[in-house]
C-alpha cells in the first residue's frame, strides 16, 4: 500500500508547541527526581511555607526551636543579587546586592518559618514563597520563594525566586494553542551580614552559623502566627 504524502500538510502551531512542552516536562521528569511536599504549615494569599522531603536522606538537625524573633533577625541579614556568566560580567556593571525581604515580609514570614523548623524531620525542608500582585495582576503574580535547612551547625539557604512574575493560572502551561509555563529557578548569589557568621562549610557550601549569629544579635518583635 502506498504511503500518503503528508510533506505539504501544516502541522498546527498550537500542537508543536504542546509536543514541545510535554517532552520537556518528561526530560525533566526522567532526569531528577524533586522532593515533594509532605505538610502545609500555612498558605493564604501572601504566604506559603510547607515542608517537602528531600528524596536522599538529608541528615538535617530537624526539628529546631527558634522563636519568630530570631527567624526574624536572621532573615534581616540576607541580601542577593542575579548571578551573571563570566562574559556578560565582563561587559556590565555588577548589580549591588538587595536585602531578601523587606520588613513587611519578615513580618509575614517570619512565624510560619519558627513554626516549619519546629515541625520538620530531619528528612525536610522548609519551603517558603511570599506574594505580591505582578505587573499584569489578573494573569500572573510577584514572587520571591526558596528553602531553608539546618545541619549540624549551619542554616542554609536558596533562593529559587525572587520577585519573579509567576503565572497566576497553573493550567496555562498546558494551553494548546499558548502554553506559558512558570520560569525556571533563578541563578543568584546569596550573602549575609556579618559576613563572619556566612562561611563554608567542609563540603564548600555556604552556611550560617545562626546559634553564634543570634548570640550576638538583639531580637526585635517580629510576627507570630
Amino acid at each position: 500500500m502506498r504511503k500518503p504524502d503528508l510533506s505539504g500538510q501544516r502541522i498546527p502551531r498550537g500542537f508543536t508547541a504542546l509536543v514541545c512542552l510535554l517532552f520537556s516536562v518528561v526530560g525533566v521528569g526522567g532526569c531528577a527526581r524533586l522532593p515533594y511536599t509532605t505538610k502545609v504549615v500555612h498558605e493564604d494569599r501572601r504566604v506559603e511555607v510547607t515542608l517537602q522531603r528531600e528524596v536522599d536522606p538529608s541528615g538535617y538537625a530537624h526539628p529546631v526551636s527558634l522563636t519568630p524573633e530570631e527567624v526574624g533577625s536572621i532573615l534581616k541579614g540576607f541580601s542577593i543579587r542575579p548571578q551573571k556568566s563570566m562574559p556578560t560580567r565582563w561587559f556590565t556593571d555588577e548589580v549591588p546586592p538587595k536585602p531578601v525581604f523587606r520588613e513587611d515580609e519578615i513580618l509575614a514570614l517570619s512565624g510560619w518559618l519558627a513554626a516549619g523548623l519546629h515541625a520538620a524531620t530531619p528528612d525536610e525542608r522548609i519551603h517558603f514563597a511570599l506574594f505580591a500582585p505582578g505587573m499584569n495582576p489578573s494573569n500572573e503574580r510577584d514572587v520571591t520563594a526558596g528553602w531553608m535547612a539546618i545541619r549540624d551547625r549551619y542554616l542554609y539557604v536558596t533562593v529559587e525566586y525572587f520577585h519573579v512574575q509567576v503565572p497566576l493560572r497553573k493550567s496555562d502551561q498546558y494551553d494548546y494553542n499558548y502554553p506559558t509555563p512558570p520560569p525556571q529557578f533563578g541563578s543568584y548569589l546569596l550573602y549575609f551580614e556579618p559576613g563572619r557568621f556566612w562561611i563554608s562549610d567542609s563540603n564548600g557550601e555556604r552556611g550560617l552559623e545562626y546559634r553564634q549569629f543570634l548570640a550576638t544579635s538583639p531580637q526585635e518583635m517580629t510576627g507570630n502566627p
